[in-house]
Formats: C-alpha cells, structure tokens, sequence
C-alpha cells in the first residue's frame, strides 16, 4: 500500500537519523578532567571555580573537583596513598601547592595514573610541590626518588622571586599549543626558576621580569604520557586572564590528543554554540 510504504520509510528514515545523532553524540563525549585544588598560599577556593568555568567554556569538557580547604604546606587530600584516584578520567589538572610532602609512598601513588598513560596538566605551584630530598639541588641523575616529580614535570624548579609582572612570549610559535597565543603581560606574578629542564621537555614560552628570564611554559614525554605545565597562575587576577585560560585549555587538549599539527580543535571539542 502506497501510504503504508512512504509511512514506513518516513519511520525508518528518522530512526537512521536518530541513530547517526546519537553516535555523532557518543563520538563528542566531553573530556572528564580532575582538578585538584588546594594547600599553601593561593586563593585556591576562588580559583578552582575560574578554572572550571574557564576550561568548560572554551572546550568540551566536564571538570570534576577534588578541593581541600587545608592552606598548609601539607594539605590532607583525601587522595593520598590510592594509586587508582584518577580512574575514569582523561586527564588530570594538578594545581595543589604541597611543598612539604616528601612521603615516596605518596608521590608514587599521585604519579601512578601518569606512569600509566593518564595525560597530566600542571599549574603554578604544583611544580614546587611533592619534593623528596635535597630538591634545591640541581637534580640531574634521573631515576631516583629527588628526581620522581621533576622527570613527570620535566623540569625543575626550586623558587620564584618578588611578584612583579612578567612578559609572556612564545619560543615555539609553530607548536599546536602556542600556534594561536599571542604574546601577553600578567599582573603582579611570581616568575619560578629553572634549576633543570629535562631532555624530555620542550619549552613553549618564556617569562620575563627585569633582566630575568625564564621558561614558563612547556610540554613533556613522561614515559609516553603527554604532560603539559605553566609556572604562571599565582593571583586570580591573571588565573581569570583570557590569555592564562586560552594557554592551560589549549595545553589539556593537546594533551589529550584534541589539537592537531595546526593548532585545530578536534570536531566537537570546541566551545559550546
């Protein structure tokens, strides 16, 4: 019967459209990224929720939060010890400031999902936390517990001096990452040192305040895993930049696989419409 027929095919046209929606929806599924937010000296309360609001806004992805309201050197994350923190993530955002855990149990167990594959992206303070040893000194010989969180990071840092502004350019302007950045001046900012950088890494971006120049932003090959960090975000001021939040979006999705060779955004990993 003719309107039996085209009824039929109308019914099956729309469950093919139905079907093809809702895998193009399965192909897009948001990124789930951990930050963990925390510890000494920083408005840490204010800034996880910038970050968050930031990074969903300028990509397709879900940040879950694990914050403490511990502003000691030695914050009590409840993910201390669990090597497994991190399951059913794609990536993790460490932005703790826990200077003074020095304990080798725990550190193995933070970078325990990284020594597995899991990307990793590293704010500020997390390059001055996690130091087992005499960490002041320059750390060259690798596999040793000194050297665990610096060869994750690949790169050392031991201090940053007074808080001035600090001039933001790129080394690498060919880099996905950096590919389109462009060149910025931060507020009053805390400009960490480079005690080491490790074969592994590749710088982005270098800070400069005064006559002192250094790198504040690159990438790292942490055994396979792709590892992305910036030196910059002390203040809310500069972590509610457009700048600050366009370098740490783009470095989790490089980190992730969602950026190619020019700079582009994977399909269906951009900001929402």
């Amino acid at each position: 019967h003719p309107i039996l027929m085209t009824s039929t095919i109308s019914s099956l046209t729309i469950l093919f459209a139905a079907s093809w929606l809702t895998a193009a929806a399965q192909d897009h599924k948001p990124l789930k990224a951990l930050l963990l937010t925390g510890g000494c000296c920083h408005d840490y309360a204010a800034q996880k929720d910038i970050l968050k609001k930031g990074i969903e806004a300028r990509a397709n992805v879900v940040v879950d939060q694990i914050h403490v309201d511990d502003a000691t050197t030695k914050p009590a994350f409840p993910i201390y010890g669990n090597p497994d923190y991190a399951v059913g993530y794609d990536v993790v955002i460490h932005d703790e400031c826990a200077a003074d855990i020095s304990d080798e149990t725990v550190v193995k167990a933070i970078l325990a999902p990284h020594r597995k594959g899991l990307p990793g992206v590293n704010l500020h303070c997390a390059m001055h936390s996690y130091r087992i040893g005499d960490f002041r000194k320059e750390a060259v010989q690798t596999g040793t517990p000194t050297t665990m969180w610096f060869e994750y990071l690949g790169l050392q840092s031991t201090r940053h001096g007074s808080q001035r502004p600090i001039e933001i350019t790129h080394s690498d302007r060919t880099h996905p990452i950096t590919l389109k950045l462009a060149a910025w001046t931060t507020g009053d900012e805390e400009l960490y040192n480079n005690v080491h950088i490790y074969k592994t890494a590749h710088a982005l971006s270098s800070g400069t305040q005064g006559t002192d120049t250094q790198v504040v932003t690159w990438t790292n090959d942490y055994q396979g895993t792709k590892v992305f960090s910036t030196t910059i975000g002390h203040n809310n001021l500069t972590v509610e930049n457009p700048h600050y939040l366009d370098t740490v979006t783009r470095g989790l999705l490089w980190a992730t696989g969602k950026l190619d060779d020019q700079g582009k955004i994977s399909e269906g990993y951009g900001p929402k419409s």
